[in-house]
């Protein structure tokens, strides 16, 4: 059985002293991301493109690796699934690399089905969690997310363009931000 571990405030400063003098780096990836953030907001088209052009690579990538794999599969069955899955791997990374605006279009409606299909299972789990203290929440939760996946479902394919850029911007820029958080709290506490 595992015993509990008492932070005391003492224990919490000496476990955090070793990040003391990596508070800079913190701070200037921190900056760093909010800059790319910054740059993917000012250009979403730009910067769903360069997401579609990464996602291929990685795609192309993973199918090689699988398709290597095939070479080391025992029997045919498992030959055939490796390097059926590894050559559709490679062929739609192909696609999102030579046809990136194509590659968007379809990211975009699957990221908007995800949305809408996730937010409505949080609905049903918020309201299987009633009466318990702050259900409520989830379920407001989840009926952002859920209106969320309709604004993307119901805008495409006219939001193919920005999303995807624009999901990448504020990301990079709210990763930024919280780097930089955490970098300031650590030379301010520790």
């Amino acid at each position: 059985m595992d015993m509990p571990i008492e932070l005391t405030p003492a224990k919490l400063n000496a476990k955090l002293s070793g990040l003391r003098d990596a508070w800079k780096w913190f701070v200037v990836a921190g900056a760093a991301l909010t800059v790319l953030g910054l740059v993917a907001l000012g250009n979403l088209f730009a910067a769903t493109l360069a997401v579609m052009f990464l996602t291929g690579i990685l795609l192309i990538a993973a199918g090689i690796v699988q398709i290597l794999h095939a070479f080391q599969a025992r029997g045919w069955g498992k030959i055939l699934y490796w390097l059926g899955s590894g050559v559709i791997y490679a062929i739609a990374g192909g696609i999102a690399i030579e046809k990136p605006v194509l590659a968007s279009e379809v990211f975009t409606l699957m990221l908007g089905v995800v949305v809408l299909v996730t937010g409505v299972f949080r609905i049903i789990a918020a309201l299987d969690a009633r009466p318990a203290l702050g259900w409520g929440w989830m379920l407001a939760s989840a009926i952002v997310t859920t209106l969320f996946g309709l604004l993307i479902t119901a805008q495409w394919p006219l939001n193919t363009e920005w999303l995807i850029g624009l999901v990448l911007g504020v990301d990079l820029v709210f990763q930024g931000v919280a780097w930089i958080s955490f970098g300031l709290a650590i030379r301010r506490h520790v």
